[in-house]
């Protein structure tokens, strides 16, 4: 996956709190194993005034205008601002797998549900959980400045405003590593290549039948 270093994107404001994980990918689009084309049905029943399924053309179903990702001052979002237990519901990875690929790079919320959260650093997203009273602060701001955008630093866990303010934020210091070097976790395993083909070689050389 992709490293993550130094990110700036716009704010996107989805004031909802307990949003699950079939709302961001309804369970009609979870056929497939590929990480890619989930984001053109990321909160399908939302964005879409029409019942989804697998294989329509997005590009000709009628689009809820009150959705907020449907606005024109939020098109290109790239930082979800959100409210509480995040990601909640079923532990299906295909959600990561959707908000990737709508474009979210970053999730900021006041909560995650636990599954969901560890399954975004594996995704080369980050979650951010942010205290209420911030979250709350952001909400205000993104209404009333239009293309309301944040600098996210990992290395120095900051996020930066328009307006010079910088707040830090938690993150965990190996998730944060793993992003940083763009680590999933076959990433993690083929850094130790050598390793496993050495230690192959010597149960094969021990154990020859076992590779007949």
């Amino acid at each position: 996956m992709d490293k993550f270093l130094t990110f700036s994107g716009l704010v996107a404001p989805l004031d909802r709190n307990n949003v699950d994980t079939d709302a961001i990918i309804p369970k009609q689009f979870l056929k497939s194993i590929q990480r890619s084309g989930f984001g053109p049905n990321a909160f399908d029943e939302w964005r879409y005034m029409d019942h989804g399924g697998p294989g329509m053309d997005n590009r000709r179903r009628p689009l809820n205008p009150n959705f907020v990702l449907n606005q024109e001052r939020y098109r290109g979002a790239s930082i979800l601002l959100t409210r509480a237990n995040f990601g909640c519901g079923s532990s299906r990875e295909h959600a990561p797998w959707a908000l990737a690929d709508f474009g979210f790079r970053v999730i900021l919320a006041e909560s995650f549900a636990d599954i969901f959260f560890n399954n975004c650093f594996k995704n080369g997203l980050l979650p951010l959980v942010l205290p209420k009273a911030e979250i709350h602060t952001f909400f205000g701001l993104v209404e009333t400045t239009p293309g309301f955008a944040l600098t996210v630093n990992l290395e120095s866990q900051t996020l930066t405003r328009p307006d010079g303010v910088a707040i830090g934020f938690p993150v965990d210091p190996f998730r944060k590593e793993c992003l940083m070097n763009g680590w999933d976790d076959i990433g993690l395993t083929l850094r130790h290549a050598d390793e496993i083909r050495a230690f192959e070689a010597k149960r094969k050389e021990k154990f020859p039948w076992n590779f007949v």
